[in-house]
């Protein structure tokens, strides 16, 4: 697991987003999958918003990017990291998970939507007023990526990945080349606005 750091003005409450970057790899002589899609895309979403972070206005709250390790074998880095926290896990104000960012042409769907309906109205709210996405589709509780430890642990949790376009999921083909990135920008300024209000 790998974490990076940003100290806001709250130092002790945080804003954390995570991905995983493994992916599932090669399966015999002759069978490779590259894994653009699932999961580099979510792993250069939280470069880039570490980056861009970085570079403004000291956010509210400090901000943790932390990318897992073997996800794709049984969320073994998100589980270890939630039983071995560097911080309380009663100081995250929030948690991104962030994975197959790729395409977006339908929009986005949002896991945990239905639970955290204050959030998820922020988050349909932005949407509307900057007219970023098509949609921002809400979904309710699935433990099948990284936020699971933490949401079953109480940590207040999204699990975001887009909708629509050849996604190449779990596939042969999904190589950067074939991934439009088509709302990679406007999910990034709806999530930016989301961590920083």
């Amino acid at each position: 697991n790998l974490v990076g750091y940003l100290e806001g003005e709250v130092k002790d409450s945080f804003v954390v987003l995570v991905g995983h970057y493994d992916h599932l790899g090669r399966m015999g002589d002759d069978i490779y999958f590259p894994g653009a899609n699932d999961n580099a895309s979510g792993i250069a979403m939280i470069l880039s918003m570490a980056r861009e972070l970085a570079q403004g206005t000291k956010p509210k709250y400090s901000v943790v990017f932390i990318c897992f390790g073997a996800e794709e074998c049984g969320l073994v880095g998100s589980r270890y990291y939630s039983e071995n926290p560097l911080f309380s896990l009663s100081k995250i104000k929030f948690l991104l998970n962030l994975d197959i960012l790729g395409t977006g042409d339908d929009g986005i769907q949002v896991v945990n939507g239905s639970i955290h309906k204050d959030d998820f109205n922020r988050l349909v709210e932005i949407n509307e007023e900057k007219d970023l996405l098509k949609q921002v589709k809400r979904r309710g509780k699935a433990c099948i990526s990284d936020h699971c430890f933490f949401s079953e642990q109480g940590v207040p949790s999204f699990y975001i990945y887009t909708l629509g376009g050849a996604g190449h999921y779990h596939d042969i083909n999904d190589h950067a080349e074939n991934l439009t990135l088509r709302e990679y920008n406007d999910l990034f300024k709806l999530l930016k606005e989301f961590i920083l209000n």
